[in-house]
């Protein structure tokens, strides 16, 4: 292996970011659905016969956002453990004040952005971020064979586990409905919880993205770092297509063929996510680290907004809520409800070029807020 210069080894650390901020932009557009376009709600997997194919393809791009970001966390812990100068870090301690971080603030700040109240409590992604964190955190010193082994295991077996299931009132129906089934874990007259993200599939997701991280080590070569993406990246779809294709396994609602292509193709792509199944997995992780590979010769200008927003992202997620609700709480009462009781767009053209324009508006306070914690020793701004 050669080491790599410093141009090359920037443009490998930017193409994590790069990744970062596509995933953060397309989650900004399903949040943007998610508020003025819930009169139009799926189901998971999708109702095809309910979904129109605008908001059938509009959903599935936002798939991609949780599993490339729990796998990129992996992929960070392995790069904050080992920097490209200077003595190995204890990744463990970081892991997990970051998990109950972002634990904390899945039940308290964002909650609220949610709902604008607290009486439910949703256990959604950074609940699962942070979960995974610690429990990548518990195992982080295992040998590396030993690692790739559990993740494997959890990522292709949690499917096996579909037919476990408890009621509410028997004894493990906590403890499963945050492992491997949604569920409302706590119900009172004051407060309510509800495990939303299901996390076992995706604490063996965060293992294997610690795994890949010695391919972007220093001293490993660009041109292998490639073709190893390249090839776990189609090897990765070409499971899929074997799997998926002759409705093996990895996925609870087999395809069917439609009336048209487009409906065949919608049928072969409806995945489940809660949880994630090996097809949504398989799916959205081949493509991701395609695009990893992609991103490291992207043009600079467009990889330079993009590594931006993907270098703040927590910021990044924060003010987007927030501005979400104040935007649908003024429309509620200033316009009012055209939607029933809801306020909503008439179509999901709308819900783009809405994701667009903020995108733009949200770029320049991410920015500033990057260049401030970059320039900045403060300990508490590395969470952000």
């Amino acid at each position: 292996m050669t080491i790599e210069t410093a141009s090359t080894i920037k443009k490998r650390i930017d193409s994590i970011d790069i990744m970062r901020g596509i995933v953060m932009l397309i989650m900004l557009l399903d949040h943007v659905r998610e508020r003025f376009f819930y009169q139009q709600q799926v189901t998971d997997p999708m109702n095809l016969d309910a979904t129109s194919t605008e908001l059938f393809f509009t959903r599935f791009a936002a798939h991609f956002c949780a599993p490339a970001f729990v796998f990129l966390t992996g992929l960070s812990a392995w790069l904050y453990r080992h920097p490209a100068f200077g003595e190995q870090r204890c990744a463990r301690t970081f892991l997990i004040k970051r998990g109950l971080f972002l634990i904390a603030l899945e039940c308290t700040v964002i909650t609220f952005q949610w709902m604008g109240n607290y009486q439910m409590i949703w256990l959604q992604v950074i609940w699962a971020i942070g979960i995974s964190m610690l429990a990548l955190a518990m195992v982080i010193n295992l040998p590396r064979a030993w690692l790739i082994a559990i993740g494997l295991t959890i990522v292709f077996g949690h499917n096996l586990l579909t037919p476990i299931n408890f009621s509410p009132d028997e004894w493990g129906y906590t403890l499963w409905a945050i492992l491997h089934d949604r569920g409302t874990i706590l119900t009172t007259d004051v407060i309510g919880i509800r495990a939303s993200y299901p996390v076992l599939p995706w604490i063996g997701l965060i293992i294997l993205g610690y795994c890949l991280g010695p391919i972007y080590s220093a001293h490993f070569a660009a041109d292998k770092r490639h073709q190893w993406l390249l090839a776990l990246g189609v090897g990765c779809l070409a499971i899929l297509a074997v799997l998926r294709g002759f409705n093996l396994y990895g996925e609870t609602l087999d395809w069917q063929q439609g009336d048209t292509l487009v409906m065949t193709v919608k049928s072969i792509l409806n995945f489940t996510k809660y949880p994630p199944s090996l097809a949504f997995l398989l799916s959205t992780i081949g493509i991701t680290l395609l695009c990893l590979r992609v991103m490291e010769n992207i043009h600079p200008r467009i990889g330079n907004v993009l590594s931006t927003i993907g270098s703040a992202p927590m910021f990044f997620y924060i003010v987007h809520l927030y501005l979400l609700l104040v935007m649908y709480k003024f429309a509620v009462n200033v316009i009012g409800p055209n939607q029933g009781e809801l306020f909503g767009f008439d179509h999901i053209g709308y819900i783009w070029t809405m994701a667009a324009v903020l995108a733009v508006l949200l770029y320049f306070p991410t920015k500033r807020f990057s260049q401030y914690k970059h320039q900045s020793n403060k300990p508490w701004l590395k969470y952000l």
